[in-house]
Order: C-alpha cells, then structure tokens, then sequence
C-alpha cells in the first residue's frame, strides 16, 4: 500500500487514490497512515463524508434516519471538488466531517499548491449510478477494503457507542441502516483496482 501511493504521489501530475469500503472497513484508518507516513507536502487526504448534507437538511427532505445513504451527500460538489483538484494548481479547501458533532465543518482541511497525490476515502466512489458514476473516472486507483463481516461490524458498533449511542442504539444502527448501505458497496467491490484485506491494513500500520 505505501509503495504504491508513494508512486502515486511523485508527479509531477495531480493524481487521486480512492479508498473504498463498506462502514466500518477501515478507510479513514487507512487514508490517515498514508498521510502520516508521506510526504505531507505533496499528499492530502480527504474524505468524501465531508460532503454530508446537514442533518437539519436532511431532517428537511425527510432522510435523516437514512443518513449514510448515496442520496444524503452532495455527490456533485464531492465530483467538482476532485475536477478542481486535478485542473487547477491553486490551494483548495475542503469540508471535514466531525464525528463528534455528526456535521460537516466547511473550509476546514486545506490543499496546498505542491500536493501531488490526493487521498479520498469513502462509500460510494465505485457506485454507477448518477452523479456518483462521474467519481470513478477521476481515480488513478481505487482500493477496496474487504475486512471480513464480523470485524467490521464489531468496529462499526464500538464507533456507536464512541460518539454516545447506547450499546442497544449502536447494534441497531449497524444492522439496520448501514448494513443496506453495506450491502450497496459491496456490490461495487469489482470495479476497484486492487482488493485488500486486514493483513494488508496491519502492514501498513506496522511500517
């Protein structure tokens, strides 16, 4: 994994490695270790969940139980964001989602004028469907997290409980909503480059 973003990453074009999986899979782990672990110059990372819509928004439409789900981001935002990346030379400045607060914080994460390698990570960047299906093309990788189920949802559970669900609300939430959701990405598992299981992830943690 960290020879391969480390290619990625040295230019002189703008290139962009997606990190796909389902909740839980460990993608924000993993998208922080190759930023820790690059040169921090000319690699960000980015994660696609700083796109959510507000939850007082989606309260609005009629989806807040569903957040999670493809039609509760800005997809198309999330596509103009990494055009403007890979076309424009400027610093960019990106949304980041607090977990925390369960919100998006606007303007918080910057993209300076030497990053080279962008790093995203999130649910639907392997989705065909419309606006996501623009997300694809714009990858010159994208890697597919497969930890097996029951680890999954056993983090995804504890991640619950950290931002102060009850044991009862976060087995609900894991079973219920982001299980369908779950399910949606999996079925997008083959239009990834590489396909990595939990050694892999301990690796790079490791190195």
């Amino acid at each position: 994994m960290l020879d391969r973003a480390r290619r990625l990453a040295a230019g002189p074009d703008r290139r962009v490695l997606g990190i796909v999986g389902g909740p839980g899979a460990g993608k924000s782990t993993v998208a922080a270790a190759l930023g820790e672990r690059l040169d921090p110059h000319r690699v960000a990372v980015v994660g696609m969940d700083g796109w959510h819509l507000a939850n007082s928004t989606l309260e609005r439409l009629g989806r807040l139980e569903r957040k999670g789900a493809p039609d509760t981001f800005d997809a198309a935002g999330y596509v103009a964001f990494l055009e403007r990346f890979l076309t424009t030379g400027d610093t960019l400045w990106a949304p980041e989602y607090r977990r925390s607060v369960e919100e998006s914080i606007g303007g918080a994460l910057g993209i300076g004028p030497d990053v080279t390698l962008l790093v995203t990570e999130g649910n639907y960047l392997l989705l065909d469907e419309p606006p996501w299906d623009r997300v694809r093309p714009l990858l010159d990788e994208a890697w597919f997290l497969e930890p097996d189920e029951a680890t999954r949802r056993a983090r995804l559970i504890a991640r619950h409980e950290r931002v102060g669900r009850t044991p009862e609300e976060a087995v609900a939430r894991a079973d219920g909503s982001d299980a369908a959701n779950a399910a949606v990405i999996a079925r997008t598992a083959h239009r990834a480059d590489l396909r990595f299981s939990d050694d892999s992830v301990e690796a790079l943690l490791g190195a």
